[in-house]
């Protein structure tokens, strides 16, 4: 009998060759829209470099296109601590009065529940990372028309999770990606309600 060979193990890919999106390729493009109004580089070259932005694949092919330039400075969002939501017994929210969105969210929702309300939220990030555990009362999101979300990382756990959102993703907006887990009572994420919807038309001064 023919001893079987031990598969193979697949090969780390460089960060280098890993695919780029569309974000990716439209946030090179906007640096090198910078850099030509700086007087960094010429028209010819940005022209050149453009064409080469929009046509990228890889990581590795858009690094290419800006290793000679200044890195943008970064966001002030992006050096915010993760912002912590405990439940406990009383519940906890934020929102829907303005406040900034940091990278990282955190939500407990403990006995009293958790609520996550974005709609006046200010958020100049592409990305932002929201973990929410469902525990014994659950977690409830809403996010604004235009924004999407990712729920790929989400155990539903014992509760589930109730994804009533659309995947309509407007330019600019940011992208939710959901974990954490839905513990018993569960997690929902959806756009506002009609009732929501109508106080936040009617009141712009409303906080």
């Amino acid at each position: 009998m023919t001893a079987q060979l031990p598969e193979p193990t697949p090969r780390p890919v460089p960060s280098g060759e890993l695919r780029a999106s569309h974000d990716d390729r439209e946030a090179v493009v906007e640096q090198l829209r910078d850099a030509a109004a700086e007087g960094r580089i010429d028209l010819d070259e940005l022209d050149s470099r453009l064409e080469q932005a929009l046509t990228s694949k890889t990581y590795g092919e858009l690094a290419l296109l800006t290793a000679d330039l200044p890195k943008p400075p970064s966001s002030a969002a992006e050096n915010l601590p993760p912002l912590v939501l405990k439940g406990g017994v009383y519940g906890a929210s934020r929102g829907p009065a303005r406040w900034e969105v940091p990278g990282h969210v955190i939500a407990h929702a403990g006995v009293g529940g958790a609520s996550l309300d974005f709609t006046r939220a200010e958020c100049r990030l592409a990305e932002v990372v929201v973990e929410a555990y469902g525990e014994t009362s659950g977690v409830t999101i809403v996010i604004p028309d235009g924004w999407a979300t990712d729920t790929t990382g989400m155990d539903p756990g014992f509760g589930g999770l109730k994804n009533k959102t659309t995947p309509d993703r407007l330019p600019g907006t940011p992208l939710i990606r959901l974990t954490g887990s839905g513990g018993m009572a569960g997690v929902v994420i959806r756009h506002p309600s009609k009732r929501e919807r109508r106080k936040l038309d009617g009141s712009a001064t409303w906080d």
